[in-house]
């Protein structure tokens, strides 16, 4: 995976896969192909040209997360995708969404607007004490007015891995949607919709997937899909029938609308057979190491904590310094040795965090293609500042 990703032999050691990770050369080069044959004869008739290639998108991705083509629709951003199946729902005044509290911020946003504008009402499911959902708590929650459960497979900056198969297990008994928001697990984990359960399934291309920015997916249960009623249709996603009557598409195409990046599209499905390609079974384990490490390292620096829970942890490693705030920390890592990490608002439920006063962390996270050396190269920057006398003043402000 090094070999075929350019980016390992530049300038910056990549500890941002959480946010866009580094493209596989071939993923490039399927993208820069199809713009030049865009510039070459124009772009529909690339597109025309290139319809096995946007085929090849559906059946990969579809490969990817043990579903049919036919489920699978492309949107520019798993947000779009979120947003498509949220409210496709048709949700009314007094239902009740069920989340967990580590749910990512900008889907508890929509929860909240939807709170708003619908009426809706929103129920966090008290964590286990390692805080994943506490599935029994989730189980007691559920009412008649229950009509969407809503989980992010792994929240954004808490490390955790939740329990997606048996909250799908609770969903499915009780006859009730299970949109998973697999950002960051979809790439560097093994996800197969029909064990996890879910019903609905949002991902996008630029973290773990490693495709381009811009892109993503959204997969639907082909059972769902007739209850599913997207609010924006256009002549892809309908098609007319009669003068003054049209059909909705019958699979996911009712999810898409005709204008789109094929490009993009190209270079997500390149990605997507990519990961099929490298075993995701080794991927993860690799990541897990990797991340077991870092934790380590970090937790033996004095003044430095590490956020991260659950029982089972992903790659995403979130740590604070108690003597230099985020973000003048990771703009200093990124100017005085080259590494690259980010910084993370603080889930707005995280009230053990808030109450201390840290709304933001440090977030560093690994792909399978990082090394042992790239870790250690983080811990022994960050060294000097846990042991020195005055760790603010030796990162000053740029």
């Amino acid at each position: 995976m090094r070999a075929e990703t350019p980016g390992c032999n530049g300038q910056f050691t990549h500890l941002n896969n959480a946010g866009a990770s580094l493209k596989p050369r071939m993923v490039v080069e399927a993208v820069a192909r199809h713009l030049e044959r865009e510039e070459e004869i124009g772009g529909y008739e690339a597109a025309t040209e290139a319809a096995g290639d946007v085929g090849a998108f559906y059946a990969s991705v579809a490969r990817l997360i043990n579903a049919q083509p036919s489920e699978i629709a492309f949107v520019d951003s798993a947000t779009r995708g979120w947003q498509i199946a949220f409210l496709a729902l048709g949700l009314n005044p007094g239902d009740e969404v069920l989340t967990s509290s580590a749910e990512y911020n900008s889907n508890m946003i929509s929860f909240r607007h939807a709170e708003q504008r619908l009426g809706i009402r929103t129920v966090l499911v008290p964590d286990e004490a390692d805080g994943s959902i506490d599935c029994a708590a989730l189980e007691r929650a559920i009412t008649g007015r229950t009509r969407l459960i809503s989980l992010s497979h792994m929240p954004t900056n808490d490390g955790i891995v939740q329990p997606a198969a048996e909250v799908g297990r609770i969903a499915k008994a009780h006859g009730i949607p299970y949109l998973l928001d697999a950002c960051q697990s979809v790439g560097q984990m093994p996800i197969d919709v029909t064990g996890l359960g879910c019903t609905m399934l949002t991902a996008t291309g630029r973290k773990y997937l490693r495709g381009p920015r811009g892109t993503g997916f959204l997969w639907v249960d082909r059972t769902w899909q007739d209850r599913l009623v997207p609010e924006m249709l256009d002549i892809r996603s309908a098609r007319w029938t009669e003068v003054d009557r049209f059909e909705i598409m019958d699979d996911a195409g009712r999810y898409e609308l005709w204008e789109n990046n094929v490009a993009a599209q190209i270079g997500l499905g390149k990605a997507a057979a990519y990961a099929v390609r490298h075993s995701l079974d080794l991927v993860w384990e690799r990541i897990q190491m990797l991340a077991a490490r870092l934790r380590l390292l970090l937790a033996e620096l004095p003044g430095f904590d590490v956020h991260d829970r659950g029982a089972v942890k992903s790659g995403i490693v979130t740590f604070s310094s108690r003597a230099v705030p985020a973000a003048e920390l990771t703009a200093w890592l990124r100017r005085e040795h080259a590494i690259n990490t980010s910084v993370s608002a603080v889930q707005l439920t995280r009230t053990d965090l808030l109450s201390s006063g840290l709304t933001h962390v440090v977030r560093a996270s690994v792909h399978a293609f990082n090394t042992e050396d790239e870790v250690d190269r983080l811990a022994a920057a960050l060294r000097p500042l846990a042991t020195g006398r005055d760790a603010a003043q030796a990162v000053p402000v740029s």
